[in-house]
């Protein structure tokens, strides 16, 4: 059965490099934002069951999505992926609710690992 996969990142490239570092034999609906409201709004369309998502972005930052996700009780797995590698960033989004953290630059491996760490995606 497909996943619903919400890509959120203000960056085109960035985008593009989650795109094509995403497991080949995942089977997903994607969707992408560019900012942390369209996230949101894709979120409340049930757009995103699973969701990469950047923190540094303009209108509203990930660590407002991840608030709006609590604050309006969503349901949403969301790995953070993000070049913020402070120690503070990390902790405070696994306290909002990430399931993980995935630093950028990444490859193909690194993303594989850490979605099935997370219990969203596996080879099987």
């Amino acid at each position: 059965m497909s996943v619903a996969l919400l890509i959120v990142d203000d960056s085109g490239f960035s985008r593009k490099a989650m795109l094509k570092s995403l497991p080949e034999a995942w089977d997903v609906d994607i969707t992408q934002a560019t900012n942390g409201e369209e996230a949101l709004e894709a979120l409340r369309k049930g757009l995103g069951e699973v969701v990469l998502l950047d923190l540094t972005m303009p209108v509203l930052d990930g660590f407002g999505v991840l608030e709006g996700i609590r604050d309006e009780g969503l349901t949403a797995k969301v790995v953070v992926v993000s070049a913020d590698i402070q120690p503070k960033a990390k902790l405070r989004v696994i306290t909002l609710g990430a399931l993980a953290f995935l630093q950028k630059p990444f490859n193909k491996e690194s993303l594989a690992a850490t979605l099935a760490e997370c219990g969203v995606y596996s080879e099987d």
